[in-house]
């Protein structure tokens, strides 16, 4: 595995440890530093290919190969406008030749082969299915509102779940507390005793416990009865399977035994 190295500076990450790439559109690499000096302006161009950048358009290099950060970038971009689903094709051809017409345009623009040509073809298909396009994100959009509200959701009853246990608990606590101390005062003002005290105190505390003691479910499984018959089998009486040999008509002289294969040649 190569060292990371920046193309401008030729920093490495041996000469400085802390060292982080970042990535543009056009998939060349820069080290932050660079970064901050040649688009501090907030626009310039890239040092390798001169393709103009923004710097807030800047990411960090997520992976080994810039070219995969330049791939994911380009695919989100051009699933923005082929956002068609399965249900929008008559046959399953169809949606297959759409895929692979989206592949083959993440394949030109990652490598810039036929990069005009492309582009042009997204923006008369962008022009076409205007109505599609703008749908399906009025789609995409809500379904992403209704998975954020679920997980949202479910936080909550989580949070709330647990706000509970730990109220079950703090009253736990307290009242375990409360009946140390009411033993002790016990123990401190009467005459009987310690032992019969403490044996009355724990009898008291079981029935409590057995009072609250949450519902449970039963379960199924320690619900089935086991019945065991000690009695023998019963008898079958039916005609067990007889074996028969396969008799072949061979419509013509008798075959020959096993025995007198050799002898007869």
């Amino acid at each position: 595995m190569e060292e990371q190295c920046c193309p401008h500076c030729k920093t490495t990450k041996y000469r400085n440890p802390s060292l982080r790439l970042m990535v543009n559109i056009c998939g060349h690499t820069l080290c932050e530093s660079c970064v901050e000096l040649l688009f501090a302006r907030g626009a310039g161009n890239c040092p390798e290919c001169e393709t103009p950048l923004r710097k807030h358009a800047f990411r960090f290099q997520l992976f080994d190969d810039p070219l995969v950060d330049k791939e994911v970038d380009i695919r989100k971009k051009v699933l923005k406008t082929y956002n068609k689903r399965e249900e929008d094709f008559a046959t399953l051809r169809e949606f297959n030749d759409y895929l692979e017409e989206i592949e083959d345009i993440v394949y030109k623009l990652t490598r810039n082969v036929d990069v005009e040509n492309t582009k042009r073809k997204m923006d008369i298909y962008q022009r076409e299915n205007k109505d599609i396009i703008q749908k399906n994100r009025i789609r995409l959009s809500m379904e992403h509102e209704d998975l954020v509200e679920g997980l949202e959701e479910e936080r909550r009853e989580t949070a709330s779940r647990r706000l509970a246990v730990h109220e079950q608990e703090r009253h736990q606590r307290l009242e375990k507390h409360r009946q140390q101390q009411s033993l002790l005062d016990e123990l401190e003002a009467s005459q009987l005793p310690a032992s019969l005290l403490v044996t009355q105190h724990r009898t008291r505390q079981a029935q409590r416990e057995q009072q609250h003691e949450p519902f449970h479910k039963p379960n199924p499984l320690q619900a089935i009865k086991v019945q065991v018959c000690m009695q023998p089998p019963p008898r079958c009486e039916e005609v067990l399977f007889h074996y028969e040999p396969l008799v072949l008509e061979t419509l013509g002289p008798p075959s020959p035994e096993a025995k007198d294969l050799g002898r007869l040649g």
